[in-house]
């Protein structure tokens, strides 16, 4: 049966689904989580790969064609690549992509680039001792290998970079100079208060124009490509070099009326927004024995609700209130 496409209220198809398979993490980045970790989630908690496939089926049938997995670290999750294989080859999307640390990618070298359109990998400092600040591992070295590698293999490989007053911006040259010869987008992020414990007036005052200008003072001939509706990112390319620059920006919202997304968190929680601290449980109601066609109704009741952008979405925080909320149990 042909189901018509899933909208939001303000007449946006939705046809991405970023995925949270774990809300584990093996690294310790200051501004995801607090040094001590979080309390994760029990097992039982966390849906289970077939939960999670039901799911993505439904979503397929509204017409969402477009998957990132994420997490936490997903390569973390046990029997994590049966599963990514299965929808690769089951569900089909025409889309299919990964978000990870890079940390553990050597153990799946082979089998990556078969599997996903292209990878993001969260790496903010080019500097060994920098990278071990910020992580707060000494990982540098097995991530910087892991990329040369995905690279190597010819997958579309973009690199994340949160910018960080104080912590990084020592790295965002670099990072633009490594586009020079390879093939590859680094992508400079703002920062984002989902750390656990910070609030929106700890963060980086280092908002995309501050970025894109101080990229500009070392490369003039930095050149706007353009714009791709519903992308998060403003693309630039320096003349001549192979690779691409972009920037998020994240805190600033600018993306919002494009927005094409939703998110499902590893305890199975569709979020219509990420500054939004409502989640819809979908996960009791599949347990409890819904039909999927009572999912697709219960998908579209929430959709129907997602916020016009991210400064409405916050607004139910009173404004800038303390985000007591990680990254990692979002769903990056």
């Amino acid at each position: 049966m042909k189901h018509t496409q899933l909208k939001d209220n303000h007449g946006r198809i939705i046809n991405y689904v970023r995925l949270a398979v774990t809300d584990r993490c093996n690294l310790r980045c200051f501004y995801c989580m607090p040094e001590e970790g979080i309390q994760f989630l029990d097992r039982k908690d966390i849906m289970s790969y077939e939960e999670m496939y039901r799911l993505l089926n439904v979503l397929k049938s509204m017409g969402v064609d477009k998957i990132r997995i994420t997490g936490g670290e997903p390569f973390v999750r046990k029997d994590i690549m049966p599963f990514l294989q299965k929808i690769k080859h089951d569900v089909m999307p025409r889309s299919f992509s990964i978000t990870s640390n890079a940390t553990l990618l050597h153990h799946h070298m082979e089998e990556i680039p078969k599997l996903f359109d292209a990878l993001n990998i969260s790496l903010d400092s080019l500097d060994p001792n920098r990278f071990h600040e910020i992580t707060r591992r000494d990982d540098f070295r097995q991530v910087r290998d892991n990329i040369s590698a995905l690279i190597a293999s010819g997958l579309n490989v973009k690199i994340n970079a949160v910018v960080m007053d104080g912590k990084n911006i020592d790295d965002i040259i670099p990072f633009v100079e490594w586009t020079r010869n390879e093939n590859i987008e680094v992508r400079f992020i703002e920062e984002m208060p989902f750390n656990g414990t910070r609030n929106a007036d700890d963060i980086s005052n280092w908002d995309y124009k501050q970025i894109l200008g101080h990229i500009r003072t070392e490369f003039t001939e930095l050149e706007a490509l353009p714009y791709i509706s519903s992308s998060t990112s403003m693309m630039y390319q320096v003349k001549g070099f192979k690779g691409k620059v972009g920037i998020i920006p994240a805190f600033s919202r600018t993306f919002c009326g494009t927005c094409n997304r939703i998110r499902i968190t590893a305890k199975g929680e569709l979020r219509t927004c990420l500054y939004s601290n409502k989640g819809f449980d979908l996960l009791g109601p599949m347990r409890s024995g819904i039909s999927d066609d009572e999912l697709r109704i219960l998908i579209r009741d929430v959709v129907q609700k997602k916020e016009k952008n991210g400064f409405e979405a916050a607004k139910d925080r009173n404004g800038y209130i303390p985000i007591y909320e990680s990254m990692t149990t979002i769903g990056g």
